[in-house]
């Protein structure tokens, strides 16, 4: 084990840790009502704009397209450049593109700016993890990387409270305006967030890791007899990382595993999340009635992260994702059989609960399998992967809505997705790794 390992290792979770967590969660959160904004767009923009449910899927296949393009990208220049550098940037990228998303005069330049959000959006999220990931040691680490996927239930919860008390009297373009000019503060808060020690470490940049350590160090009133680290990581050869390092004999099993994994659970979440308020308009409620139930549904998220944050350190990764995954299947199943208001909310806060527990599961789980100085670039390709599923599940469910009717076209999205989340399931159990408890450098020994 690296020196600067080794002493994160002996660690508490410092404070230091909790400022890294809660300035990446903030940015989070702006990230989450973003999309969270969209589910209310697509309700209202169709109605003003009268655009058929194909081109509401395209609305929010669009965003999907950058997120892939930017997660592969990020991942890439965060392990080249630094995780830090990519959290900044990504979050201005956002805040800029979803203000002028607001700003759009016709659906064309819509999707451009959609575009674009997207490309910030999905550059942030895997650096982000593997951020938080990175400086936490292995007795937390599955759990503040939870907590950190949690602030998107409260950007879930902020966008569903606008979409229910401002869109029906200030329109759509509200929600965007909304949610890019406080990220664009929450980018300027994050210049002071440090960077990761082990990926200075993995650059030679010893002095500076030793620096960022020692002061967690002094936090938690740890003594370091270690020593400053002045050599390169043993076995560990510093340079650039490349696509082909994921497909190596070491560890192409776990990037088919977490491609799968990452593939299935976008496309089951953005499958549901987006149409939602649109498919219960569809099913007989008010526009306003529908923002209402997901407003209540989506604070059904909070028990669902904080209980995985709980349990990922108890029962293990492949347990939790697993366990929530087969949780999301059923609940998909019971929702798209629900024909009254309180089936719709009960099993509709069930489908919240394990959907975003197993995606909590999902961003602690990922940065785990490689090492450091393929970390960004594997985390970041299982996130562009995954957009596949998310450009593709808003326009597909799309299809089937228009295809099947408002009535039935509601049960056979869900079904459909009930598939997904199930097979998903499935491959983890019999073909993902257990990391829980492990330095990263046991893990990558392994």
């Amino acid at each position: 084990m690296s020196s600067i390992s080794k002493r994160i290792e002996r660690l508490p979770v410092t404070p230091m840790l909790w400022r890294v967590l809660f300035l990446v969660g903030i940015g989070w959160m702006f990230d989450a009502m973003d999309q969270g904004m969209v589910a209310g767009v697509m309700a209202s923009i169709g109605k003003v704009w009268k655009l058929t449910p194909t081109d509401l899927g395209l609305l929010g296949s669009v965003s999907a397209i950058g997120m892939a393009l930017g997660a592969a990208a990020a991942g890439m220049v965060a392990d080249k450049w630094g995780r830090r550098t990519v959290v900044t940037f990504t979050l201005v990228l956002y805040g800029i593109a979803s203000i002028l998303s607001g700003l759009a005069p016709n659906f064309g330049l819509l999707l451009f700016f959609r575009f674009l959000t997207g490309l910030g959006l999905g550059g942030e999220l895997p650096a982000a993890s593997t951020l938080v990931s990175e400086f936490s040691p292995a007795k937390s680490r599955g759990r503040m990387v939870v907590l950190l996927e949690s602030f998107w239930a409260w950007g879930w919860i902020v966008a569903a409270l606008i979409s229910y008390l401002l869109i029906p009297i200030y329109g759509w373009r509200i929600g965007f305006l909304l949610g890019g000019v406080p990220a664009l503060y929450a980018a300027y808060l994050r210049r002071n967030i440090p960077e990761s020690p082990q990926f200075l470490e993995q650059k030679g940049r010893f002095k500076e890791a030793d620096e960022i350590v020692s002061k967690m160090e002094q936090q938690a009133g740890v003594k370091n007899d270690e020593g400053v680290v002045t050599s390169p990581l043993k076995n560990e050869k510093i340079g650039n990382s490349k696509f082909s390092d994921l497909w190596s004999k070491a560890y192409y099993k776990r990037t088919l595993v977490l491609w799968i994994l990452w593939l299935g659970i976008n496309f089951g979440y953005y499958g549901f999340v987006l149409w939602t308020p649109t498919l219960l308009v569809g099913k007989g409620f008010s526009l306003v009635r529908g923002f209402e139930f997901t407003l209540i549904i989506s604070i059904a998220q909070l028990p669902g992260y904080y209980s995985a944050a709980y349990l990922i350190e108890k029962i293990g990764r492949k347990a939790v994702l697993v366990s929530y995954l087969a949780g999301t299947a059923m609940s998909a199943y019971l929702f798209g059989q629900a024909t009254s208001a309180a089936t719709v909310l009960v099993f509709g806060c069930l489908l919240y609960f394990f959907s975003l527990g197993a995606w909590g599961a999902v961003y602690a789980y990922t940065p785990e399998v490689y090492p450091t100085r393929i970390r960004g670039t594997g985390t970041g390709w299982a996130a562009a992967i995954g957009r596949i599923g998310a450009i593709a599940a808003p326009y597909i469910v799309g299809v089937v809505y228009q295809t099947k009717g408002k009535q039935a076209g509601f049960t056979y999205v869900f079904i459909m997705l009930t598939i997904v989340f199930a097979a998903v399931a499935v491959v983890v159990a019999f073909g993902g790794i257990e990391t829980k408890g492990k330095s990263l450098d046991e893990i990558d020994a392994s």
